[in-house]
């Protein structure tokens, strides 16, 4: 029986803040999550299960850049302003996965540490109205 190679690549993910093309990923490059679960159960005392749906439309994405990335000074600047941006991640290789929010806002501006080596420059976007497709 042959084995299936799935390859993934990288290069296949692309972040947008703004219309600006994110670049200097570190490792982490980009993490997107819900900020609740999609349904929420509810069980009576003679065993009667209820299911409701959950229409919290809030979520969460991370990026994690170079300190030396030509993109910190924009996602600080946006995280002092408190400006809302649209926000994407998509991910091109297979299979293909778009995540995208119309209003979303930096939590803060990025930690600072300084050492020998180049460190790196995370960010938190608050989704409003995350859609992972």
């Amino acid at each position: 029986m042959a084995v299936e190679v799935k390859t993934y690549d990288a290069n296949d993910v692309t972040v947008t803040v703004g219309g600006i093309y994110l670049t200097g990923f570190s490792e982490d490059l980009v993490t997107v999550s819900k900020d609740e679960e999609g349904v929420s159960t509810k069980v009576g005392a003679q065993g009667d299960v209820a299911v409701s749906k959950v229409n919290n439309p809030l979520g969460t994405i991370s990026v994690t850049l170079l300190q030396t990335s030509p993109q910190v000074a924009y996602l600080n600047k946006l995280a002092r302003s408190g400006q809302m941006v649209p926000v994407s991640v998509i991910y091109s290789g297979d299979p293909k996965e778009v995540s995208t929010a119309n209003e979303a806002i930096v939590k803060k501006p990025a930690d600072r540490e300084y050492s020998a080596e180049v460190g790196d420059r995370s960010f938190e976007f608050q989704c409003l109205d995350l859609d992972m497709n």
